[in-house]
């Protein structure tokens, strides 16, 4: 992990896709399985390399291949994920995607044995113990380092977007939690998360990362866990603030809206528009009323007068950027609201079966 460069920041536009799912048994329960399907299985060939796990052992790991056109990326995606599935099933096992299980209770579940994860576990303590969350991070390739860092900071004021079109997690520990993303503010627990504040250039992250790594306040680059970074591994802007999903169509329309998001700021940075530089605070505002009140919120406006409701937001982007997925998502409404209505009116294992990825 120790390997970043501004070289690194070489091509525009490329995509890649991660994305954290729940290994659970054939009744849809949690359950610790990592071990089996990263270590003793070998995997399908398109998830060789690309499939690992996180701190629990029934939380997983897969990642797209670079995806070089986004045209490609829903064949690219699908191929992953439908690998991942009967990986999952000729163990045993099946496959959940959201930003939190509902029937995940972390002080029953075994925490992974690599040591990364174990030097976490001694580091940060009580946040890193009860982190069983699960998201979808978005990769766009850059072709400067510059232009990397002023993408990175301006696409913040979109975080809180995203983030409410995709809550996705309001059980936590086996109760009802009153968020829409529990999962954002379960995770904001752990350093180094949550809302950046902007960087005046490439220099400056870079100085960044290596204050954190020399003062061993990080053990690696990728325990720099903020909702967007300019990866300096991969050359690309990752964003990181979805909920995990289980409709591939979900991830899809945020992987539409992030690259189209990445291309127009990058365009603004070589055409030499001013920055917004907002101010975290109101960010964090704006994030905490995505986390509350999902496809509810309002949002403060970037110019400060006054705010915006989601659904305006989600009607300028689409017209503004030529997208038309996070109009899909909001029209079908909040996976929160699916996940509550589902458990008040059919119960929890007909929740538990809801979140299952199907084969497509």
């Amino acid at each position: 992990m120790d390997s970043g460069s501004a070289a690194n920041f070489a091509e525009m536009r490329t995509l890649g896709i991660e994305e954290e799912f729940f290994v659970v048994d054939g009744r849809g329960r949690p359950t610790a399985g990592t071990d089996e399907l990263v270590y003793r299985r070998d995997p399908p060939e398109v998830l060789d390399g690309r499939l690992d796990h996180e701190l629990f052992k029934f939380v997983i790991e897969t990642q797209t291949p670079k995806i070089d056109r986004l045209e490609d990326a829903r064949e690219s995606l699908l191929a992953v994920r439908n690998a991942l599935i009967d990986h999952a099933e000729a163990a045993g096992f099946r496959i959940a995607g959201a930003g939190l299980h509902p029937g995940a209770k972390w002080r029953e579940l075994e925490h992974a044995e690599k040591e990364r994860y174990r030097a976490q576990l001694d580091r940060i303590q009580y946040p890193q113990h009860r982190n069983t969350t699960a998201g979808l991070h978005v990769h766009v390739g850059v072709d400067d380092a510059d232009k990397a860092v002023w993408i990175a900071n301006e696409i913040r004021w979109h975080l809180p977007v995203m983030l409410a079109l995709s809550a996705n997690s309001p059980y936590w520990n086996g109760y009802d939690t009153g968020l829409q993303s529990a999962r954002a503010k379960i995770f904001e627990a752990l350093p180094n998360t949550g809302m950046p504040t902007d960087f005046d250039s490439y220099e400056e992250f870079a100085a960044f990362e290596e204050t954190m790594l020399r003062t061993d306040s990080i053990n690696d680059r990728g325990e720099l866990w903020y909702d967007v970074r300019p990866h300096t591994e991969l050359g690309t802007v990752e964003v990181r603030t979805p909920d995990g999903q289980a409709d591939p169509d979900r991830v899809l329309a945020f992987v539409e809206y992030v690259h189209a998001l990445v291309t127009d700021l990058a365009a603004k940075y070589e055409d030499g528009e001013p920055a917004y530089r907002h101010r975290r605070e109101l960010l964090d505002e704006n994030k905490w009323r995505a986390m509350r009140y999902g496809h509810d919120a309002a949002f403060i406006r970037r110019d400060r007068e006054g705010e915006v409701g989601l659904g305006e937001v989600v009607e300028r982007e689409c017209e503004r950027l030529g997208v038309s997925g996070i109009r899909d998502i909001y029209d079908a409404g909040s996976g929160a609201a699916r996940q509550r209505r589902i458990r008040d009116e059919e119960g929890v294992d007909a929740l538990y079966e809801s979140l299952l990825l199907r084969r497509r």
